[in-house]
């Protein structure tokens, strides 16, 4: 198939052009300014590029390049009939205590707000009727793997304990980390569901996770463990609080109707990586 990836230089972006040359004829685009991408003569558009930063504090920022800028890359693909995935984020539901894709959302921070808009324009397009084309959103639970180095702060625990394991030779933690549970899913697993949804005829919104949320407490006595080092615990930073989801597990559910996944255990990855 024809793909474009948006963000093809980002994270998942690179994980997901390395997942799929082999199989496919890839073309990537990266951000510019009041400018969409070319869409005619793809079969499939995939757009993982947009601010990642939970911590984003410019509004306007994020409304022009996660949301206004997705709907209509949505719209587009939609007036020349071609299909589209994009991802939206787990952390739309903030914390609640389940997580099915028809459950309340409580965003608690910008970037969960342009990505649940987007979600509701979805949903509310969907709810038109028959549509000429797929559009599948696949809400990201905690990603995690390779090339997460330009991340920075918005790493995965599971990079960033590493990185302070080898350089710092030990490793902070929240206070009461054991109370804190995500559903980390590998980048690998996000790159599979993405070929293995291409051949469906499926429309709507996807958790994607592995369904067991693991605590931050595990992930650094793991990594600790297998480099030799001690843990610090420090006290949550002001500017955390009152937007940390504390708990995250994803219901796949909705997922698991059309493909069947094996997920990574990230313990496991953590001892062979």
């Amino acid at each position: 198939m024809k793909i474009l990836i948006t963000g093809h230089k980002g994270f998942i972006g690179q994980n997901l052009t390395l997942y799929l040359q082999n199989d496919h004829e890839l073309f990537g685009y990266e951000w510019q300014e009041d400018s969409l991408p070319e869409v005619e003569g793809f079969d499939w558009v995939i757009h993982v590029g947009a601010i990642s930063s939970t911590t984003e504090t410019n509004a306007e920022k994020l409304m022009k390049m996660n949301y206004e800028f997705t709907t209509d890359l949505i719209v587009k693909c939609l007036e020349m009939n071609i299909d589209i995935q994009y991802a939206s984020s787990a952390s739309v539901y903030g914390n609640s205590k389940t997580f099915k894709e028809g459950d309340d959302c409580h965003p608690m921070n910008g970037y969960a707000w342009s990505k649940y808009l987007v979600d509701r324009f979805v949903e509310e397009t969907l709810a038109m009727g028959s549509l000429p084309i797929n559009i599948q959103g696949f809400r990201y639970f905690n990603v995690y793997g390779k090339f997460e180095g330009n991340k920075g702060n918005q790493a995965s625990p599971i990079t960033k304990f590493k990185l302070q394991a080898v350089t710092d030779e030990s490793i902070m933690l929240f206070e009461n980390s054991d109370e804190y549970k995500r559903d980390f899913v590998c980048v690998d697993d996000i790159c599979e569901v993405h070929e293995k949804m291409i051949d469906t005829e499926a429309s709507g919104i996807f958790n994607v996770g592995t369904g067991n949320a693991v605590s931050f407490a595990s992930i650094g006595e793991a990594i600790a463990t297998k480099y030799g080092v001690t843990i610090n615990h420090i006290a949550m930073p002001d500017q955390l609080r009152g937007s940390y989801q504390t708990f995250t597990e994803a219901n796949i559910d909705q997922l698991s109707k059309h493909i069947d996944m094996k997920w990574t255990n990230v313990l496991d990855y953590i001892n062979d990586v």
